[in-house]
Parts: C-alpha cells; sequence; structure tokens
C-alpha cells in the first residue's frame, strides 16, 4: 500500500509510503480516501497527522500517469480525485499536516486540506499545474484563496512558482515553521493535547468554522448556535463545567 495509518494515543498517522517523492497517483488517491473515511469512523482516532516522511511530503501528482489521459478520461476522473482530497478536509477531528521537503501541486492541495500546517525549515510549498498548461484540480483554486487570500491565491498559481517556509508562514500558508528533525515531532505533541480534548465540542468547532467559510454569516451563526445548544445535552460539557467550578480552568479529564 502507499498510504498506511498507524494509530497510538488516540491520534491516527495518514502515512504517504511511494518512495521517492511520494507522487499521488490515483491508487494512492483512492487509498487515501479509503483511510480518511477510516479515521473519521474510527472511536480510537481523536486526531489525526499528515505526514509524507522526513524527506518530502508529496511532490505531486503521478505526471506520466496523467500524461497519459485524455480528455474524456480525466472528465470521469476529476470527481473522484476531489473526493480523495474532500475526504481528507471533512474528518471531523482535528487534522494537522507536518510538512517536510517538498508539498507541491497535489502535496500541497492535500496539506490545505488539514486544519493546522507545521513546516520544516527546508519545506517548498507550491501550485506548479499552470507550468503544465493546467490548473490545480484537486481543491487548490478554493483552498488556497480562502486560506491565505485570493490576491495571494493567484499569485502563486498563476506563477506556479514554490515558496520557501518563511514566505509560507509570512502570508499563512503554514501555521509554524521548525526545524526538519522536529516537525513531525510538534504535529504530534499538537494532535495529543486536542486527542485528550472533549471530542463532540471540537467536531462542532471544527464544522461551524468550516461551514460558516462556506456561506452567508446567517447561516454560519445558525450552525454555531444549534451545536453551542446542543453541547449542553453532552456528558463532557457536564464535565468541563463542573471542573472549572471546583478545580479552576484548564483541569477538566475528558473521556
Amino acid at each position: 500500500m502507499t498510504v498506511h495509518l498507524e494509530v497510538a494515543d488516540g491520534v491516527g498517522t495518514i502515512r504517504l509510503d511511494r518512495p521517492p517523492m511520494n507522487a499521488l497517483d490515483i491508487a494512492t488517491q483512492d487509498r487515501l480516501k479509503e483511510l480518511a473515511e477510516e479515521a473519521t469512523r474510527r472511536d480510537d482516532i481523536r486526531a489525526v497527522i499528515l505526514w509524507g516522511g522526513e524527506k518530502v511530503f508529496a511532490a505531486g501528482a503521478d505526471i506520466k500517469e496523467m500524461q497519459a489521459m485524455d480528455h474524456p478520461a480525466m472528465v470521469a476522473r476529476s470527481r473522484a480525485l476531489q473526493d480523495s482530497f474532500t475526504a481528507v478536509a471533512r474528518i471531523p477531528k482535528p487534522v494537522v499536516a507536518a510538512v517536510t521537503g517538498y508539498a507541491l501541486g497535489g502535496g500541497c492541495e492535500l496539506a490545505l486540506c488539514a486544519d493546522i500546517r507545521i513546516a520544516a525549515e527546508n519545506a517548498k510549498l507550491g501550485q506548479p499545474e499552470i507550468l503544465l498548461g493546467l490548473i490545480p484540480g484537486a481543491g487548490g483554486t478554493q483552498r488556497l484563496s480562502r486560506l491565505v487570500g485570493p490576491s495571494r491565491a493567484k499569485d502563486l498559481i498563476f506563477t506556479g512558482r514554490q515558496v520557501k517556509a518563511d514566505e509560507a508562514l509570512a502570508i499563512g500558508l503554514v501555521d509554524r515553521v521548525v526545524p526538519a528533525g522536529e516537525v513531525y515531532e510538534q504535529a504530534h505533541a499538537w494532535a495529543a493535547k486536542l486527542a485528550q480534548g472533549p471530542a463532540i465540542a471540537l467536531r462542532a468547532a471544527k464544522e461551524s468554522v468550516d461551514v460558516g467559510l462556506e456561506t452567508d454569516i446567517d447561516s454560519g451563526l445558525a450552525v454555531e448556535r444549534n451545536w453551542f445548544a446542543g453541547l449542553f445535552a453532552t456528558e463532557d460539557r457536564e464535565t468541563g463545567m463542573r471542573s472549572f467550578v471546583e478545580e479552576g480552568p484548564g483541569k477538566a479529564k475528558f473521556r
């Protein structure tokens, strides 16, 4: 398999494993979707890490495979391509991308599906599809513009240029830059901390933010309101409020 799911202490690591560059061929895309759906279903997974290994996150699509496809073939495939990435974006749990080396094309689009991105100092990100006479097809035109704003997204997409970690941090494409040897460790620390948090409230927070970004403010507020009231029916809410009153903030242990 070119993608694996490893689980320990509430954290699931979706690990790309297609040397040397983790090119995202059709089999890898389909496997990503399967594992994202598994991570969504499993109660023993409370947070997720996207990880390509110590050298590279993912350098993009398998260009040789794509070159052999004509228009009808890509029309038939393009929905499945997007669906595989959307499955990752819709994991209803905290998701962090641990980015080392290259995250280009589909690799950048996969990182965009995470809630936050922790990048190595040597990371390079970009959407170079324009250099092939294409545009991003796995969500890049939509998720990148929502993350960094339309002007910066257009700059990256129009030029196909790669950005180094420091620029990626400055424009909001990544959230933290750390030494290469610490990327997975810091991503795991973030995920492990949230894996101990209130699972339903975390799901509510993620869905409220994500849905709100895709709709008008009144509809977003309705989603927030419904989740906020609904959480008063959960055990975690009782635990959190009781702990706050009796012990002070930040000491609740959620089940």
